[in-house]
């Protein structure tokens, strides 16, 4: 191989890397954890469901990709705690990718929400990415080439029927998200976030289930369905590449055109 060719083929793989991403055993969190291993990534992941992980760790094991996991809830601070004490001793101080992932939701009319409701979607939400993020400072900045990937939402874009909690949660991710990659740029870390609209999870589908529903949401889609979990992977992995090297600071909507939707029927 030439120098050429070596040089494009080490643009467009992990091989070598470590990544740690959170809730990684269902929809979106799992398609990025088979995206980054599939890249050549080491992965690290969790999960709340211990037979939710170890049932994933067997298939991705049986699969040839490298990852490992533990059981953690991210809305807890000490689990937080010691889910990057275990990502250290995994990768000797180093991290070169974390996928901030996981979320909730519960959605209601705004003076519905109770100080619970707010608690727990903001610690959920924001305050375990925010949280992440500080913790895995240390060993991004140690790598020299640190990366660091939100999972936000176009809730947090423009206004959608998701619940204002929710909506706040992912603001604050995309905001932060510009602050992180200036302030962390010296340290060799590059920050961004990717904004799904409705994509096929879990979460997604309790409100697809209503026909009429899904009917408008495909109706402000100009591409006219719903997205696939391994369309907002692919995106992810691509940050994360060295061929996005230069990117930074940004907050990548995957929504099939939606958020450019003005009033554009998709009707011909």
């Amino acid at each position: 191989m030439n120098s050429s060719n070596s040089s494009f083929s080490s643009r467009w793989s992990l091989h070598g890397q470590s990544a740690l991403v959170t809730g990684g055993t269902r929809g979106i969190g799992r398609a990025i954890v088979e995206e980054l291993a599939n890249l050549g990534a080491h992965v690290y992941t969790c999960a709340r469901s211990k037979e939710d992980l170890t049932r994933c760790l067997k298939e991705w094991e049986k699969a040839g990709l490298h990852v490992e996991g533990c059981v953690c809830d991210v809305s807890s601070r000490g689990q937080r705690e010691a889910l990057f004490h275990n990502v250290s001793s995994t990768f000797k101080g180093k991290l070169n990718i974390l996928v901030n992932n996981v979320g909730t939701n519960l959605r209601k009319p705004t003076v519905e929400y109770t100080a619970e409701d707010f608690s727990h979607i903001m610690s959920t939400n924001f305050e375990s990415a925010y949280h992440n993020a500080q913790l895995a400072h240390p060993l991004l900045k140690a790598t020299g080439q640190g990366n660091v990937v939100f999972v936000s939402s176009v809730a947090g874009v423009t206004a959608i029927r998701s619940g204002t909690l929710y909506a706040a949660s992912k603001g604050a991710i995309n905001q932060i998200t510009k602050n992180l990659a200036c302030e962390w740029a010296k340290d060799g870390i590059r920050v961004n976030t990717v904004a799904p609209w409705y994509i096929k999870t879990d979460l997604a589908n309790e409100v697809l289930k209503d026909e009429d529903f899904t009917r408008e949401v495909i109706s402000r889609t100009p591409l006219r369905r719903v997205g696939e979990p391994f369309e907002v992977a692919s995106v992810v992995g691509f940050l994360c590449l060295p061929s996005a090297g230069f990117v930074s600071g940004q907050v990548v909507t995957i929504d099939g055109g939606m958020s450019a939707n003005g009033f554009f029927p998709t009707k011909d």
